[in-house]
C-alpha cells in the first residue's frame, strides 16, 4: 500500500533542518563568497571589486608566496593522513572484524577516545610530551633503546609539519577504523563461508572479497579525510599558534584564513581579503568532492552494479 507525502508533512519534518542549515550554514557562505568581490574605499565602506582580492593573493608577491606556501602545506597534510590514518585503520578494522578476539571491545574503544578529546587539551598534552625541556618524549624512547633518535620535531622547520600531522593521526584514526569495521561487518556471511569451502585462505578472502565489497566506504573515508584535512586549522593553532611556526612550516590554509581575516600580532586583518581566501578553499574543496564523484564515486557505483 502506497502512501502519498503530503506538502505539509515535508514542511513538518524538513523546514526546521532547512531552516537552521540555512541560517547557521548556507548563508554565512553565501554571504563570504560575495564578500570576496569587494574592498573598503576610502571611508571604509564597501566597494565591489571584482577580482581584485583573488589577484592578490594568488599573484601580488606579498600574499602569493603565503598562501601556495599554505597550499603546499594542506596537501602534505592531507597526503600524509591517507597514506597513515587510513591504512592503518583498514587494518585495525580487519583485526577486530575477526572472530574470537579477545579485548576487541577494550581496543575499539581506546583507539577511538582521542577522537572524543578537545583538541585543546590534545596539543598541550603533545607539546609536553614533545618538549626537548620537560617532556617525557625522550625518556620514553630511551626505553626502547631510541634516545639517540629525539629531537625537538616540533621547533625544527623541515619536522614541525609532520610531527603534528602525526598527532592528527593518532587521535582521528578512530574515524576510520569504526566506519570500515561496520562495512567489513556488513559483509554477508554467507559469501565468506562460501569462500572457506572453496578452500581460500584468509588473506585471500580479504582481497578478492571482503575489500572489493567496501570500496565505497573506503571512497567516503578518502573524501571525509579530504574535507577535514583542508578544512583544519584547530590543532595547528592550538599547538603553534597562528603563526604557525617555525617560520610559517606549518602553516595551512585555515591557519592563513585566520591571520588574513582577524589579523594576529602585527598583521591587520582584512575581512574581505580573508573572505577571497576562504572562498579559495572551498573552490579547493569543492574541486576535490566533485573530482571524487565525478572520477570514483561512478565507477564504485558501476562496480557495485
Amino acid at each position: 500500500m502506497k502512501h502519498e507525502v503530503k506538502m505539509w508533512q515535508l514542511l513538518l519534518f524538513l523546514g526546521p533542518a532547512l531552516l537552521v542549515y540555512g541560517l547557521f550554514s548556507a548563508l554565512p557562505l553565501a554571504q563570504t563568497l560575495g564578500q570576496g568581490f569587494f574592498v573598503a574605499d576610502d571611508n571604509g565602506h564597501a566597494a565591489f571589486a571584482g577580482l581584485q582580492n583573488f589577484r592578490t593573493v594568488l599573484l601580488d608577491p606579498d600574499w602569493s608566496a603565503g598562501f601556495w606556501n599554505a597550499m603546499v602545506n594542506n596537501a602534505k597534510f592531507f597526503c600524509i593522513h591517507m597514506l597513515l590514518q587510513n591504512p592503518i585503520g583498514l587494518l585495525l578494522a580487519t583485526l577486530f572484524s575477526l572472530k574470537g578476539l579477545r579485548g576487541a571491545r577494550t581496543y575499539r574503544t581506546l583507539i577511538f577516545l582521542p577522537t572524543l578529546l578537545s583538541v585543546v587539551i590534545i596539543g598541550f598534552i603533545w607539546q609536553l610530551i614533545l618538549s626537548p625541556l620537560w617532556g617525557v618524549g625522550e625518556k620514553l624512547m630511551g626505553f626502547a633503546g631510541l634516545a639517540d633518535f629525539f629531537a625537538p620535531w616540533l621547533g625544527e622547520e623541515e619536522s614541525a609539519l609532520a610531527a603534528i600531522s602525526m598527532v592528527s593521526v593518532w587521535q582521528y584514526i578512530g574515524m576510520p577504523m569504526m566506519l570500515i569495521y561496520a562495512a567489513l561487518l556488513a559483509v554477508p556471511d554467507e559469501i565468506v563461508e562460501a569462500a572457506h569451502v572453496e578452500g581460500a585462505s584468509a588473506m585471500r578472502i580479504f582481497w578478492q572479497i571482503k575489500l572489493p565489497l567496501i570500496y565505497p566506504t573506503l571512497g567516503l573515508v578518502t573524501i571525509l579525510t579530504f574535507v577535514a584535512n583542508f578544512n583544519a586549522f584547530d590543532l595547528i593553532y592550538s599547538i603553534k599558534g597562528a603563526l604557525a611556526g617555525p617560520n610559517y612550516s606549518t602553516d595551512i590554509l585555515g591557519t592563513l584564513f585566520y591571520r588574513t581575516f582577524f589579523g594576529y600580532q602585527a598583521q591587520v586583518g582584512n575581512a574581505y581579503l580573508g573572505s577571497a581566501v576562504a572562498t579559495l578553499m572551498f573552490l579547493v574543496i569543492l574541486a576535490g568532492v566533485g573530482i571524487y564523484f565525478v572520477g570514483v564515486q561512478r565507477r564504485l557505483t558501476r562496480f557495485a552494479l
